[in-house]
């Protein structure tokens, strides 16, 4: 595992032990921030489930201003923390805790995000308690979504004001892309 593209380029990741966690694959990252594309630069982000911390390296690496990597296992922290400072892809905070429970302080506060990612383990049901909180508010207006699935797995292609743009399947990995549908986005 490694960063596929832009400052950190290159380098090598370290995973956590154990079966627990899945890393999101090279070629599934690649694919994901090639349709990203432009969206990544600047954007404040927040990689749910981080694991290894891969997804909100990488953004790091193409241009992203400021990652929150939510993982509440402790093992995942260290290994979180030491891929950081091994690609020196430092903006951001790991925040130790349950991604339900950042994602309502977050609301509570009136935060909001340009990129969210989140791969929770396979087969959990914990995506789709998620999304009702990203459509509250969590995703900025001009946003985007990414949740990664078991390709078995079914999501809705909509979810109050937030419509699925797509889905890619890789194998048995499939991303759904969700953004604000346009009839409901805020004017001006």
């Amino acid at each position: 595992m490694r960063v596929i593209a832009g400052q950190a380029r290159g380098h090598r990741l370290v995973a956590v032990k154990g079966w627990q966690t899945r890393p999101t694959t090279d070629r599934v990252r690649e694919a994901l921030f090639n349709v990203l594309g432009h969206r990544v630069l600047g954007a404040h982000c927040l990689d749910l489930y981080a694991g290894t911390g891969a997804l909100g390296i990488e953004a790091l690496s193409r241009g992203a201003a400021y990652v929150y990597w939510v993982e509440k296992a402790k093992a995942a922290w260290q290994v979180i923390e030491k891929n950081r400072q091994t690609t020196k892809m430092l903006q951001g905070e790991i925040v130790k805790r349950d991604v339900y429970v950042a994602c309502q302080q977050w609301l509570a506060e009136g935060r909001s995000f340009d990129l969210i990612f989140a791969d929770p383990p396979y087969h959990q049901g914990q995506l789709l308690p998620l999304l009702p909180l990203m459509a509250r508010g969590l995703l900025a207006p001009s946003g985007t979504l990414v949740l990664e699935s078991a390709s078995d797995e079914e999501l809705p292609e909509m979810v109050d004001h937030l419509r699925k743009r797509r889905s890619d399947r890789y194998g048995d990995t499939v991303l759904h892309y969700y953004q604000w549908d346009d009839l409901d986005a805020p004017q001006g």
